[in-house]
């Protein structure tokens, strides 16, 4: 077991499905090998439930479990659902429709500040419905795959994690920063 204190780099290959009617299984997401799902333990950027397993599981080790929805993105939320004034999203009484368009995840802020996602459901003359559940909220998931690197984290690993979640690049090589994940240069920043 890894130790509580410590931030390990870990990097995992894995294929996420969620269940569906029947035996069968969806595929949701998938990161390879050569395009690794990368975290440092402690710092909430993966889930709880995933990342007590992970850690646990050493360099090459193999995994295949299910996380309950409550250990995932909890329960679909019908109160989520919310109905929003269409001018909330129009800039000069226009929508960029690049966008804002049924389907698209956008970023939000409420009253204090606090920001999230929201995925848009409906778009009429009046009203823009946007989901703020998580898009994967009310499923059990089960990721399958490899553990491709667990060691103790870098203090320059740290840093550069804690820079990219509060804006900053920190994965990127020759842009500064300021590609927001678009440089060809970047290969950390998920942005």
């Amino acid at each position: 077991m890894a130790n509580e204190t410590s931030n390990k780099y870990i990097t995992v290959a894995y294929k996420l499905y969620a269940p569906m009617e029947g035996n069968d299984h969806e595929l949701i997401e998938e990161a390879t090998a050569e395009h690794p799902f990368q975290f440092i333990s402690g710092m909430g950027l993966a889930l709880d439930a995933f990342e007590r397993i992970i850690t646990a599981t050493e360099k090459g080790g193999t995994f295949d479990f299910t996380l309950s929805i409550d250990e995932a993105y909890g329960p679909y939320v019908e109160e989520g659902v919310q109905k929003l004034p269409r001018s909330t999203f129009e800039i000069d009484g226009k929508l960029n429709k690049k966008y804002i368009y049924e389907g698209a995840v956008v970023p939000l802020m409420n009253a204090d500040g606090e920001r999230f996602n929201g995925t848009i459901a409906e778009i009429t003359e009046k009203e823009i419905t946007v989901d703020l559940n998580h898009p994967l909220a009310g499923k059990p998931l089960n990721f399958v795959g490899t553990v491709t690197e667990n060691r103790e984290a870098t203090n320059e690993e740290i840093q550069e994690m804690v820079k990219a979640m509060s804006g900053g690049c920190g994965g990127c090589g020759g842009c500064g920063g300021d590609c927001e994940g678009g440089c060809s240069g970047c290969n950390g920043c998920q942005a």
